[in-house]
């Protein structure tokens, strides 16, 4: 019998997927990052590198950490937000320094929020009421550590307030609180992390928390929301705003979530996708501009995976690799290649490739394998 060789050549192993950066929307600080100010209404690729691993947009800036651990920005510079030692802004990456140890980022407004892999958390940028969790209302324009801590796992940073997530469970707020945005009982300014109750079971933080509210994931499944309610935002069948945590209706399979200034959308362990608040763009995928003030579902599919909004618009995956996009569209963020607004999903292109999204004030990232 013929011996087969059951040595393969590594150039014969299928090419592992390649994950690039596209963009599109507004454009006005160079936040798309290539290298121009025009805005476009559909997908363009930035560079034509492949080892992007994070990627998050602020309101008209962008950061992004690479496979080797390299930090990246770019788009609007205004408060220092992009790191770089000055308030210029750029419209093409621009690396932080010369550290190889960044692990996860977050942005907001005129803020920025990073971790590394030895588990610090450092920010900078707009620190205009605490936000930066650094004890003072100083601007910085490059990364300043928060405290000495080597626990911190999830940092999401809001308009004016942050919150983060420790190893241990534990929730932590500081910054604007004016309409108990922190979760801390009352409505006190705080420029360094104060911790929320005494509990270790919060899971997963919004991605981009509202402007002036708060939502988390418990490790149960469970969704609590607090802070500013005028348009029902908060989910719980009122405009009452809260300054403690409250428990979202009775699900216990919540997954994602992503809020916006009034509204907010969520992805189910299901697969379903959920959306309340404010609707006046057809924000909430819905169908119409009615205002909800609970969670509605959106359709009857069960294959969403992530989502991400933006001002009055979102981004959504599903598990199938496609893209969604509606709600306002009035720089093309919508990617659908024209500035009409929908009040209901609408595909972006073809392509059953795309791996994450993140949105900005009206433009967006994401990262689509090639």
């Amino acid at each position: 019998m013929q011996q087969v060789n059951s040595a393969i050549s590594a150039s014969t192993w299928p090419t592992p997927p390649q994950p690039y950066l596209y963009t599109w929307g507004r454009n006005d600080f160079g936040q798309l990052g290539l290298n121009n100010i025009t805005n476009y209404s559909s997908p363009k690729q930035v560079g034509s590198l492949t080892n992007w691993s994070v990627i998050v947009n602020g309101s008209r800036h962008a950061i992004a950490v690479k496979t080797d651990g390299t930090l990246w920005t770019w788009g609007n510079g205004a408060n220092g937000a992009l790191g770089l030692g000055n308030t210029t802004s750029y419209s093409s990456p621009k690396q932080v320094g010369y550290l190889t140890s960044w692990q996860t980022v977050s942005a907001k407004f005129q803020s920025s929020f990073a971790i590394k892999t030895d588990g610090t958390l450092w920010s900078w940028g707009n620190n205009g009421n605490g936000q930066l969790g650094l004890g003072n209302t100083t601007y910085y324009s490059s990364p300043v550590q928060i405290g000495a801590l080597t626990n911190w796992l999830s940092i999401s940073g809001g308009t004016y307030h942050a919150l983060a997530i420790k190893t241990d469970g534990t929730l932590w707020s500081w910054g604007r609180n004016v309409d108990g945005q922190l979760g801390l009982g009352n409505t006190t300014n705080y420029s360094s992390p104060k911790q929320i109750g005494a509990l270790t079971t919060w899971a997963t933080l919004s991605t981009g928390v509202s402007g002036y509210s708060s939502f988390v994931i418990k490790n149960n499944g469970t969704l609590w929301s607090w802070g500013w309610s005028n348009h029902g935002q908060l989910g719980l069948g009122n405009t009452t705003s809260y300054s403690s945590p409250k428990q979202v209706g009775l699900l216990t399979n919540w997954s994602t979530i992503s809020g916006a200034i009034y509204d907010v959308t969520s992805v189910a362990t299901d697969g379903y996708l959920w959306a309340w608040g404010w609707n006046n763009n057809g924000q909430l995928g819905l169908g119409n501009t009615t205002e909800y003030r609970s969670p509605k579902q959106v359709g009857a599919l069960t294959n969403w995976s992530s989502c991400s909004r933006g001002d009055y618009f979102i981004q959504s995956t599903k598990t199938d690799g496609t893209l969604w996009s509606w709600g306002k569209n009035t720089f093309g963020q919508l990617g659908l290649g024209n500035t009409t607004s929908y009040s209901s999903p609408k595909q972006i292109g073809a392509l059953t490739n795309w791996l994450s999204v993140t949105c900005g004030e009206y433009f967006v990232t994401t990262k689509l394998n090639l």
